[in-house]
């Protein structure tokens, strides 16, 4: 069974944008470099024609991932998300109980996710850790080496 995403409308434009890329230009690339290859001479002695047809194989299973993940992709209006509680797209200002460093990300879907923009993913184990929790409690979350302690200072949406 697949899986529910959910995206803004930027993160989901960008998904289709990747999507039409691989379809419209990687791979029209794909089939010329086999047929590249094909006509290079006897099938069975080239690794150039064995290459090519593993990289166009490589590059059908990612577009068909990329294709079932957009087929269970879900557009959040964020608008009406209820700020009381850390939920997908929300804007979390946490507070680390070990060191008193207050850090503030925006959970979203794993695609999505892009530590330097402050972007974590829901299926981490802080985004896990975080979500349903509301200001003021306290987070304990299980990570490799330990459990770390973050306080909710703060729910946001951007």
């Amino acid at each position: 069974m697949s899986k529910v995403s959910y995206y803004t409308a930027e993160g989901l434009k960008k998904l289709r944008a990747e999507l039409n890329q691989l379809k419209d230009v990687e791979r029209p690339k794909a089939s010329q470099a086999i047929a590249d290859a094909r006509d290079k001479g006897d099938l069975s002695e080239n690794a150039e024609y064995d290459a090519a047809k593993e990289a166009q194989g490589l590059l059908e299973m990612r577009i068909s991932k990329m294709e079932e993940t957009l087929a269970n992709a879900r557009l959040i209006d964020e608008s009406v998300l209820d700020t009381s509680k850390v939920l997908v797209h929300s804007v979390v200002k946490i507070k680390n109980h070990s060191n008193g460093m207050e850090m503030k990300y925006k959970l979203v879907a794993q695609s999505e996710a892009d530590l330097k923009a402050g972007k974590i993913s829901v299926d981490s184990p802080i985004g896990k850790g975080l979500l349903g929790k509301e200001v003021g409690d306290i987070a304990e979350i299980q990570v490799p080496n330990g459990t770390m302690k973050f306080e909710i200072l703060e729910i946001s949406r951007d």
